[in-house]
């Protein structure tokens, strides 16, 4: 509970009582629960709603968030920074400290969207929607993000009033989470609980963001909703918010219905749900498209009382890789190597499925990954905080630089965040033929992607939005000396990136030129007019051809390439000598 002055403590029955809306405000929906409540709710509180711009919101602030329950001095109410129990370690003063720049906490206010306007693509009225926007620290914004609140484990980041950032503790969710001080838990909770409500009928086309549920009902994820009732009940409603919610009713024309009857909370979504039921298995799991460093995997989806929310993809016991959909593909495997994979499903409250059927697969012939191939977490990024500016390290004999860039940023650990800049290695050996990352937009924005150079060659983009998503180009095969260069297509975007990963040129082994090819024919050879034809039955059962030269270097992949005629186009090909590898066959051709 938050620690009130005298004089608020003694008077908050008497201010309670003026919280009441007006009469008759909440009449349409007496006697509902559940989904129904929720919606009816969203029709009152939808109804005189007056959007007075983005703008606005500072003049709003003027009488919604000034501090005269603690220090009661009239300055920026923060819950941020906000110390119920002391001084405060910093104070604003309305109007002359907004943002602004800043570079350290205590510098400049903002407008803090407790849910990120990112999951809404910065759309109105959610924008400038007071109920759930506050004035913050520029900086503790900065480190919360668009991360989503929830208890946390170890912490990474704490500010000076004790709010924290870290990795999640809370049921269900092992992913990144922003942690508010005590005193002002249920308020996030409250505000939260009016946008899920206010915009119940937007959600199915809002992001995620690992917090809100996509659909109507119940609008958040079960495993932050579990946390924010917890929060809800454990802080209850307060004078401060009371005050606040009868000033943005006079600012906005709306109220917040869980600070007015906080029993709504537990009427629509009852207590906190404990899910012991586990998913079922995932089935019919199988390997796809091997390469010598990579093995593709598909399975059909487990189903769950509540959801599935996360596959954990394993080869030869190992966990290689977690992912939300029914496909993966798993990389930085040697070659000529036999694998067995099993997936197992998990729910939002972390409960683990049977694991599926195993599956073999085995990778090609080629260079093998190891010191001529690499990675780059970003664990050794210098600490650059929240500015941008030209970064530079080393990480494995590899020197990095990164342009326009901060380093104050986490996905998995560590991140660079690149806005109007690229991040470029110095050569490497070795060779590409596959490569990896994880990218996250931050600080609201729109998605869009990264551009992919290879010694300056454009070899493919890796998309980016406010989820965090891992994208892996495949057959780059780029041989010998390489430097990789990443830019982003945006000038304004702020995008973070994670586990840059990729492996090493593919190469043929001899093994795969002595296939038998006694069923098989190709004509002519050497190749005229640039078209390789092929005799032999069931030419339309094969699923991909592979053209390489005699060093090893894989020059084309063409899937189904006899689904249509017997034959190649091989224009392009430069004169010389070169290898067909076929799943039935390979063999020797020439062209002239």
């Amino acid at each position: 509970m938050k620690r009130i002055l005298f004089f608020f403590s003694l008077s908050f029955a008497i201010i309670f009582a003026s919280a009441q809306a007006p009469a008759g405000y909440y009449d349409p929906a007496a006697g509902l629960t559940g989904a129904p409540l929720k919606t009816a709710l969203r029709g009152i509180i939808k109804q005189g709603h007056q959007d007075h711009g983005y703008d606005g919101l500072w003049t709003g602030y003027a009488t919604t968030d000034r501090d005269y329950f603690y220090e009661n001095d009239g300055k920026i109410l923060d819950i941020y920074s906000e110390n119920p129990n002391g001084p405060d370690p910093y104070t604003f003063n309305l109007g002359t400290n907004q943002c602004g720049q800043y570079s350290s906490e205590g510098d400049c206010y903002n407008r803090e969207h407790i849910v990120p306007q990112s999951l809404f693509n910065q759309g109105y009225p959610m924008k400038s929607d007071i109920h759930f926007i506050r004035p913050t620290d520029g900086k503790v914004n900065g480190m919360r993000s668009n991360y989503p609140f929830g208890k946390v484990a170890t912490a990474s980041y704490t500010s000076d009033n004790g709010s924290k950032l870290g990795n999640s503790a809370s049921a269900g969710y092992g992913g990144t989470v922003f942690e508010p001080i005590d005193a002002f838990k249920g308020d996030v909770a409250r505000m939260i609980f009016y946008f899920v409500t206010r915009y119940e009928a937007e959600l199915p086309g809002f992001s995620t963001g690992n917090m809100l549920g996509g659909s109507t009902f119940p609008g958040l994820q079960q495993w932050e909703l579990n946390q924010l009732l917890a929060w809800h009940t454990a802080d209850p409603v307060s004078a401060e918010e009371v005050a606040r919610n009868n000033a943005s009713y006079t600012y906005q024309g709306n109220r917040n219905p869980f600070i007015d009857n906080p029993a709504y909370a537990n009427q629509i979504w009852g207590t906190p749900v404990i899910d012991t039921v586990a998913p079922t298995a995932p089935t019919n799991l199988i390997t796809l498209n091997p390469t010598s460093n990579t093995i593709s995997l598909s399975w059909t989806a487990a189903t769950d009382n509540i959801g599935v929310a996360s596959y954990d993809v394993y080869a030869n016991g190992i966990l290689k890789t977690t992912v939300s959909g029914t496909t993966a593909t798993v990389s930085g495997l040697m070659p000529s190597t036999t694998y067995t994979f099993h997936v197992i499903a998990k729910d939002a409250a972390g409960n683990p499925s049977p694991s599926s059927n195993t599956a073999d697969g085995t990778t090609l012939a080629g260079q093998p990954g190891g010191t001529s191939c690499g990675t780059e977490n970003f664990e050794s990024i210098p600490n650059g905080g929240n500015g941008y500016g030209t970064r530079t390290w080393t990480n494995a004999g590899i020197s990095w630089t990164a342009t326009d860039a901060r380093t104050d940023q986490t996905i998995a650990g560590k991140a660079i965040t690149i806005r109007n800049g690229e991040l470029t290695s110095s050569t490497i050996s070795g060779g590409i033929q596959s490569l990896t990352l994880t990218t996250q937009l931050k600080f609201g924005g729109s998605s869009g992607s990264f551009n992919v150079l290879i010694n300056n060659v454009n070899v493919g983009t890796i998309p980016y939005s406010d989820t965090q998503t891992t994208t892996t180009i495949n057959n780059i095969n780029v041989s010998g000396n390489i430097i990789i260069k990443l830019t982003n297509s945006s000038t304004t975007n702020r995008v973070a990136l994670d586990d840059l990963t990729w492996t090493c040129a593919g190469t043929l082994g001899t093994s795969d030129v002595k296939k038998d090819n006694s069923e098989f024919t190709v004509y002519p050879n050497p190749v005229k007019n640039n078209e390789l034809f092929l005799k032999g039955e069931n030419l339309n059962t094969i699923s991909k051809a592979e053209i390489y030269d005699l060093s090893g270097k894989l020059i084309e992949v063409i899937s189904h390439p006899f689904k249509n005629s017997a034959k190649i186009n091989l224009k392009g090909l430069t004169k010389g000598n070169y290898i067909l590898k076929t799943d039935r066959f390979s063999t020797k051709f020439i062209v002239d």
